[in-house]
């Protein structure tokens, strides 16, 4: 179906007494967000805090019950009435929608302070209702009051199946974020058919939790790193998790122009549960190519390098059309067909429907490419140029481009080398409309070359972080920025986040604590299980300069744990971290501008491990879910959240595939016995392999099992679904539910762009890589900028490279434009 933007509800404000309690009880209750919380079986014999849970009493205004009230939006006819079909008592809510072509209506207790049950931050409720429905296309859907911000949508919870006779629905809701002292809850319905409720029930399932007392010392609280004794086989600029555990590392050439001119072209395997590496041979340069998942679990890779730059400025790196998949089972590589034009620093981003659409990099010729280019999932092939929706606009290299829960593509602003793109420096692309529309508030737009954007978990919350940043160009000191985004918002902007943490710099005299405005390039995000963003490694300047300094950002506060254990080893340019399936963090490589290449292999354990024995998935019954499911596991103990995390194929600070989603939970009454809502909306979950994590109340992840997600085997109404009770009436019963889509950033104020006119390229310098390509070999990279510290004279200059470790380099033609060779022997800094 065409992706729809249902709106969240017209948000309200609301003060007073119960709102001034709340908010005293965050002093207390905030400090312990998600630590200190336990998830026992449903709590039948608790409090109903559902106001009116049986609908019996009535308004006489308009005979709706008392405390519920109607909502939703968009082009549709619908009613709502109370009727005496009930599950109890005389009363119940039937809501029709008779004809849709876009957007949802709800039923929902009322945004008032005197109906909508209170709740307390930190933690967690259990749902349930009675319902009939005649179409899948039914929600339970949760709405939160923040006590700044007001009245806003939450989260779905769970699809409600087809059921002609009355069934109980039950699901747990996330973790109550800080701030939040009411919610309001009820069912959406997004299709045509009726739904009936009745017996609404809401209970805490909160305890608190014992804990284990962690004897680590700091690794309580900082986590620790330890380097492998093990190197890495090849000079790996990309990390790829596959779905069997393993981990690919691709090098290409690896930015050696020996190998290159060699035709020697390598990548490894990494067994993390062996410490086993397997080197793979490999048929091209994939040196800088993109690369992202298909939805079967095979590894799709675009271009890579096809010339590395000319010593006389001729011509700068190229780009090539070849275009390979990696198989996880076989372990090799396999050509597909070619795409349009030359990629080199392409994006790659998977749409819901399994396609890849991929933006940027340089041609064949060092131009920019200003062709979009589409992988066909159900043709397994790239598409020709002619069926695919052009701007014909240049979106740089390595552009971040994330997948919003509409289908549309949010470029954030990260991206390699040079200044952003014209304009504001983020903006959101619609693919159906062919317009790009500017989103406004990213600080210092033009100075976030090789700045790290994430899509905060859940990624049903739709908030994007952006951090860091510098510009090779310029070379001034790289930024401690950071800016958020809710995409949510009817006209989503940038605000300033908090200020990223400052670690220790090397400028080449030892690590000497940052000041100022010193933050780093070069930036590595890692979603964690315990719903946090490690972020880790970096640069001052240019391919120079590491900064060793790692923090934790919480999507909850909006802030950063500072002081966490940082990696011994530098990870500057060309360096990854990314998650593994047992919950640790694996960091690999390092290129400074001197052209050599760190091997060593270094892994993190956060803080969550060491805090006592780890919850264990004991059982998935079924690892192929399809969406809008519910799917079980049981854990040997209980947990209070689960999530799927998509596998890294993370380069150069960029994975924009990277997302973690939250699994809503219907908890047994043995409370190991887990039922788990799967989204509806195969945007928030694009469709392939995952992590299944179960997290416990301090915060300790599970091991990771495997599941798959949609996909070709998920485009059919489940095997043996049925509707229960009697046959429906008078309504064309369906078993599969359509994507749950949300009027998202429907209202932006800024004017949308047509495409430009037709053009084949986009001009790029030779230099476009910060690189002064006079001197030494194709993989050195002398600044064309030094930093401002550095006087612009011959001895400062060559003593800021000795410093840097670049040695004698040789003079690339006549030409001295930095002068490094006064006395005219062809060497440099002699």
């Amino acid at each position: 179906m065409t992706p729809l933007r249902p709106r969240a509800r017209r948000t309200q404000r609301r003060s007073g007494k119960r709102s001034r309690t709340a908010a005293a009880l965050l002093l207390t209750a905030g400090a312990s967000f998600g630590l200190l919380l336990a998830a026992p079986a449903p709590a039948t014999a608790g409090s109903n805090l559902v106001v009116n849970p049986g609908l019996e009493s009535l308004r006489a205004s308009d005979a709706m019950p008392t405390c519920w009230e109607k909502a939703g939006w968009g082009d549709n006819d619908f009613t709502v009435t109370t009727t005496d079909q009930s599950h109890s008592g005389g009363k119940a809510l039937a809501l029709s929608v008779t004809r849709r072509v876009s957007g949802d209506r709800k039923v929902l207790m009322a945004e008032d302070s005197s109906c909508a049950p209170s709740v307390t931050p930190s933690h967690q409720y259990d749902l349930s209702l009675w319902y009939k429905s005649t179409t899948p296309d039914a929600s339970v859907t949760v709405f939160r009051h923040d006590v700044k911000a007001g009245w806003q949508y939450w989260t779905d919870l769970k699809t409600l199946p087809v059921s002609a006779g009355y069934t109980r629905a039950t699901v747990r809701t996330p973790v109550v974020p800080p701030g939040t002292d009411q919610i309001t809850w009820g069912v959406s319905v997004y299709g045509t058919g009726t739904v009936t409720t009745d017996d609404y029930d809401m209970e805490d399932a909160t305890q608190p939790a014992a804990g284990a007392v962690c004897t680590a010392g700091d690794a309580c609280v900082k986590g620790s790193w330890a380097v492998m004794p093990f190197k890495n086989p090849v000079r790996s600029m990309h990390s790829v998790v596959l779905h069997n555990g393993k981990v690919l590392l691709v090098a290409g050439s690896g930015n050696d122009p020996a190998m290159f001119k060699a035709g020697t072209f390598t990548s490894a395997v990494y067994d993390p549960k062996t410490g086993a590496m397997k080197t793979i041979p490999t048929p091209v340069d994939m040196f800088c190519a993109g690369h992202v998942q298909l939805s079967d679990g095979r590894v799709l890779i675009m271009s890579g390098n096809k010339a590395y730059p000319a010593a006389d400025g001729s011509h700068g790196y190229e780009g090539f059309k070849d275009s390979y998949i990696f198989d996880p089972s076989s372990e090799s590589y396999v050509k597909t067909n070619d795409m349009n034009e030359g990629h080199w620093y392409p994006s790659a981003t998977l749409l819901g429907n399994g396609d890849v659409i991929s933006f940027g990099g340089l041609k064949e010729d060092s131009t920019g490419s200003v062709t979009a280019e589409k992988f066909s999932q159900a043709q397994q092939k790239w598409l020709p140029r002619t069926e695919v929706s052009q701007t014909w606009s240049y979106w740089g290299l390595y552009p971040s481009m994330i997948l919003m829960q509409d289908g549309r593509l949010f470029y954030s602003g990260s991206h390699v080398f040079g200044n952003g793109t014209p304009g504001t420096g983020a903006s959101v692309y619609d693919y159906d409309a062919n317009k790009i529309t500017d989103v406004p508030g990213l600080q210092d737009k033009d100075n976030r070359d090789q700045s790290m954007s994430v899509l905060l978990p859940p990624a049903q919350d739709q908030r994007v972080l952006t951090m860091g940043g510098g510009q090779v160009n310029t070379n001034p000191e790289a930024s401690r920025l950071t800016d958020l985004i809710d995409l949510k918002a009817p006209n989503p902007r940038y605000t300033p986040g908090p200020l990223l943490p400052q670690g220790t710099v090397d400028q080449g005299q030892g690590p000497k604590p940052e000041t100022g405005a010193q933050g780093k390039m070069y930036v590595s995000a890692v979603l964690m299980p315990d719903g946090k963003v490690l972020e880790t490694g970096g640069g001052l300047h240019d391919r120079a300069d590491p900064v060793f300094e790692a923090s934790m950002f919480n999507p909850a506060t909006n802030t950063f744990q500072p002081g966490l254990a940082t990696d011994p080893i530098p990870r500057t340019y060309h360096s990854s971290a990314f998650l593994l399936p047992d919950g640790r963090v694996m960091a690999v490589g390092d290129n400074p501008g001197n052209g050599t290449f760190d091997d060593h292999v270094s892994i993190y354990t956060p803080p969550y491990l060491y805090k006592g024995a780890r919850p264990q998935i004991t059982s998935v019954a079924n690892n192929r879910w399809q969406y809008a499911s519910t799917q079980r596991m049981t854990v040997d103990r209980p947990v209070v959240k689960a999530e799927l995390i998509r596998p890294a194929a993370v380069t150069h600070s960029s994975d924009p595939n990277q997302r973690f989603v939250d699994l809503p939970m219907t908890v047994g009454a043995d409370g190991t016995t887990i039922d788990l809502n799967v989204t509806s909306n195969p945007n928030l979950a694009p469709p392939g392999w995952y992590m299944l994590f179960a997290v416990d109340a301090d915060g300790v992840p599970s091991v990771a099992s495997w599941v798959h997600l949609g996909g070709p085997d998920a485009l059919e109404a489940p095997k043996g679904a049925e509707v229960k009770g009697a046959e429906v009436k008078g309504a064309e019963v369906k078993d599969k539910a359509a994507p749950m889509v949300h009027d998202f950033a429907g209202k932006m104020t800024e004017k949308a762009k047509d495409p430009e006119p037709a053009h084949t390229s986009h001009p790029v310098p030779v230099t476009i890589s910060g690189c002064d390509r006079h001197y030494g070999a194709e993989n050195v990279c002398v600044p064309t900028a030094f930093p401002k510290t550095v006087p612009p004279t011959t001895a400062g200059r060559c003593a800021w490279l000795k410093a840097h470790d670049y040695g004698v380099l040789k003079l690339n033609g006549r030409d001295d434009p930095l002068k490094l060779d006064p006395d005219r022997n062809g060497r440099a800094c002699d």
